[in-house]
């Protein structure tokens, strides 16, 4: 089935399970891999969390700096969203902007490929241009910095980390509340920073993000995914927003 429309729903997440790390006292957790993909449940509804895919549709996404959704490059197969590859759609942002969330979602890639899902994306820059959570084939990367998991060029997620699956479904997750952002990996928390720090200003002072003003500090902004060239597959992607701290 190909479709060019993403409908919110609301979500909850419940319980992480063989996590490798503890969550930080009050951060809801996450539960496995649901048996059926893009489904609510009434405990997961009450929670407030929004399926920001609805398996069907593209409603609740447009083309970044667009007013619709492509046209081409991303079509919806069995209740995913694929990129697909070699051709340019662009990226694709939520309708909706966010400030302090919880986002998780499944991610698929074939051996060698790249994308990745961005966050705190304004469309006042000139490009596509946020924190990104990296998605892509290790074997591939020499730089941490450009491993899955990591804050792309600017922060390494931890060595220990899992390491991605290819051709099958793996599962992310990236949390703001208040300064915290974390990436988790595969039930691991992979990577946690503080927005504005010393430590983080530094780092994006050493990158090639270093003109972008603001870059490093919270705002509120889209959730973005990414058009590389590579194929990439997604489902089941929440979103619940969180009380400011």
């Amino acid at each position: 089935m190909r479709s060019p429309s993403l409908a919110l729903g609301v979500l909850l997440w419940a319980g992480l399970s063989n996590q490798a790390a503890p969550l930080s006292p009050g951060v809801p957790s996450q539960d496995p891999i649901p048996t059926e993909p893009n489904t609510l449940s009434a405990e997961e509804k009450a929670a407030g969390w929004l399926l920001l895919f609805d398996g069907q549709t593209t409603n609740g996404w447009r083309g970044f700096k667009k007013d619709s959704f492509p046209d081409r490059g991303w079509i919806i197969e069995d209740g995913i969203l694929i990129k697909q590859p070699r051709i340019g759609g662009g990226n694709i942002v939520t309708t909706e902007t966010f400030l302090d969330f919880e986002l998780s979602w499944e991610w698929r890639i074939h051996p060698g490929g790249n994308n990745g899902v961005k966050y705190l994306i304004i469309e006042q820059r000139d490009g596509a241009i946020g924190h990104e959570y990296q998605m892509i084939d290790d074997s591939q990367v020499r730089d941490p910095k450009g491993t899955t998991a990591s804050f792309y060029g600017v922060l390494p997620p931890a060595a220990n980390k899992p390491t991605p699956k290819i051709n099958d479904w793996n599962q992310s997750r990236v949390l703001i509340q208040g300064q915290r952002v974390e990436h988790w990996l595969n039930g691991v928390k992979a990577l946690e920073y503080e927005l504005g720090s010393p430590a983080v200003l530094a780092a994006v002072a050493r990158s090639k993000f270093k003109d972008v003003p603001g870059f490093g500090t919270k705002l509120r902004g889209h959730i973005l995914l990414t058009d590389h060239t590579d194929e990439a597959h997604y489902r089941n992607i929440k979103i619940r927003p969180l009380p400011p701290q």
